[in-house]
């Protein structure tokens, strides 16, 4: 964001991607590939393709994708500015910000309330360590909590005394990037004020490790809220970031899945337990962004707190969630009145039992009605069931809907057939079922593409030298080809096409980019014009039907001059070549006059 378009390319070309996909897969060669095991999914045959000297990856396993920014963004979970600058330091490059746009100021900026932010930290971590006045706070830390120095340091937590001032005082920066950081306020008078007094602090760092706010929590007995945190900034996002993913990313991708809590002592207390893929929210509800963060590190995502208080809005919510960004959404059981902090401490070994037999979320609410309710009496099951169908209408996947009807069925003895009559009369008692959003049914469009067309944009990316001057956009038939071959053209490099293109377009030109090209030119070209010849014939044999009587004579020479055009162009004797070329030259100049003048006739020359 902000960096000169011309310093991007310039990384992009000073980049040796075989030796940076080198530092996380094994790689060998391939002809003139790179092949290895794919890092973003799990497999024992190699899929993962690099063309080192495009400087592009494809695996055909998975479809994951891109340059040397993209690669850098998705193994090391980083933003395009952090990825772009990762890899301009590798290669020497200073980079330029652009300040016309607002684009450089805004980083700028940013860069400001970063620094702010960990002056500020660091602050606050001494103050709690040494001050006289953080004694009460260290003290219920290590009895409360059971931290010691150690867990102290590794989370940088620091204490925010109760003066008025103390920080924006002791800072040494403007008070007016204090504010910007959300570390201070202005009060009626335009006296700068500490945002944070007597408080306990949580520092609160992005996925990258770069600090962005901070949580604070008053000592039992004092006065305010529990919990008071960083309000929204030009670096902070309450719905977009969650706390301790700096720390869990690793494990979260390693283990496949992320423990989604509601306080910052509960994942401090989860990893101290051994359970590392744990973060949390941050004085906020569960997002839409908080999702979409986590799809870049798992698809299995386990709520560590009481997910069915939530009711029927929750759960449309989630359902919306595993639908739109293919996730598994489970909920952690844990005994009444505890939370996983609590559990940590008494229950190591429980706690981990409880994470690997964490429940998908509809089976999880059912559980709890099961539990509540009297399943020893017949009057009891029936309650239990029509509530439970009710429930479960409440999943967009009949499929998913059926299975669970049948756990229902088994649970409260009922035939199954009974319970799918009742979901499908929309009769079920207790809860009311709300009826979804009409399911539209859509058609994919054709993306299959093979055959001469396929391979002529083969040659278009890896010897445009041999092919640009010869191809014309109207010699591709399918959509997906003259869609990738038109952008192509109008792009400066094969990285600006990828850009510039549709997500089809784009997905095909990384694929190609990766695949080896051993056709030879001219059989492409040939094979190419044939068939784009023979498509004008058939439309001429029906303008010859659709023409006036006396006009239909005119056809039949231009007829017998495609053909004849077409076998010397396809001649393979030596001596013949140059007339071969000009045959194919003449015959592509009529096809596109075809389509300039709409379609009509055109004579040939």
């Amino acid at each position: 964001m902000g960096i000169v378009d011309e310093d991007i390319a310039r990384v992009r070309a000073a980049t040796d991607f075989v030796a940076l996909a080198g530092e996380h897969l094994a790689l060998r060669r391939a002809g003139t590939r790179w092949v290895g095991l794919c890092p973003f999914h799990t497999e024992k045959s190699p899929s993962f393709s690099v063309n080192a000297e495009l400087g592009v990856y494809y695996c055909f396993g998975c479809g994951a994708k891109g340059d040397a920014i993209t690669f850098l963004r998705e193994v090391e979970h980083l933003d395009f500015v952090e990825a772009v600058e990762k890899l301009a330091a590798r290669a020497a490059i200073s980079l330029r910000y652009d300040q016309n746009d607002g684009g450089g100021r805004d980083r700028q900026r940013r860069d400001r309330i970063t620094e702010t932010l960990d002056a500020a930290i660091g602050w606050y971590h001494e103050r709690l360590l040494s001050s006289p006045d953080a004694a009460a706070a260290r003290g219920y830390l290590r009895r409360e909590r059971g931290y010691d120095g150690d867990v102290v340091r590794r989370y940088r937590i620091g204490w925010a005394p109760e003066g008025w001032n103390t920080l924006v005082k002791a800072l040494g920066r403007p008070a007016s990037d204090l504010v910007d950081a959300g570390l201070a306020t202005v009060d009626e008078q335009g006296r700068y004020i500490d945002f944070f007094r007597g408080r306990i602090l949580f520092p609160i760092f992005e996925a990258g490790g770069r600090p962005v706010g901070a949580g604070g929590r008053i000592l039992p007995g004092g006065r305010g809220p529990k919990y008071k945190n960083t309000s929204n900034t030009a670096v902070y996002d309450k719905s977009q970031v969650l706390y301790g993913l700096n720390w869990a990313k690793k494990e979260v991708v390693d283990r496949g899945r992320v423990l989604v809590c509601e306080g910052y002592t509960d994942v401090i207390g989860l990893r101290q337990a051994g359970v590392a893929e744990a973060v949390a929210t941050c004085g906020t509800a569960l997002a839409d962004g908080h999702i979409k963060l986590l799809t870049r590190f798992a698809r299995q995502i386990v709520l560590a707190y009481d997910a069915d208080t939530a009711g029927q809005a929750a759960a449309e919510r989630f359902y919306e969630w595993e639908k739109r960004y293919q996730v598994d959404i489970r909920v952690l059981a844990l005994p009444a009145g505890s939370d996983p902090a609590d559990l940590a401490r008494t229950d190591r070994g429980g706690l981990q039992d409880a994470v690997k037999d964490a429940r998908p979320y509809l089976g999880f609410r059912l559980e709890r009605l099961f539990g509540r309710g009297d399943l020893s009496t017949p009057e009891g099951r029936a309650r239990a069931a029509g509530q439970a169908v009710a429930m479960v209408g409440e999943h967009p996947d009949p499929l998913v809907r059926d299975q669970y009807l049948m756990e229902i069925a088994d649970r409260c003895r009922v035939e199954p057939e009974r319970l799918r009559t009742l979901a499908a009369s929309g009769s079920a008692t207790s809860v009311p079922v709300e009826p979804g959003p009409a399911r539209v049914k859509s058609e994919a469009p054709d993306v299959t593409l093979s055959g001469p067309e396929q391979e002529a944009l083969r040659l278009a990316v890896h010897r445009p030298e041999a092919v640009a001057a010869r191809l014309e956009g109207v010699l591709f038939s399918h959509p997906l080809a003259r869609s990738t071959f038109d952008v192509l053209t109008q792009s400066a490099t094969l990285h600006e096409a990828i850009e510039r293109a549709d997500p089809l377009s784009a997905d095909l030109l990384q694929r190609l980019a990766v695949e080896e090209s051993y056709a030879e030119p001219d059989d492409v070209i040939i094979r190419l014009v044939e068939r784009a010849a023979a498509r004008e014939l058939r439309e001429l044999k029906t303008e010859v039907r659709q023409a006036p009587p006396e006009r239909q004579p005119e056809f039949a020479p231009l007829q017998a001059w495609v053909k004849l055009t077409l076998e010397q162009m396809r001649s393979d004797n030596v001596t013949e070549h140059g007339a071969a070329v000009e045959a194919e030259e003449r015959l592509v100049g009529w096809i596109v006059a075809r389509h300039e003048t709409d379609g009509m006739v055109v004579e040939a020359k």
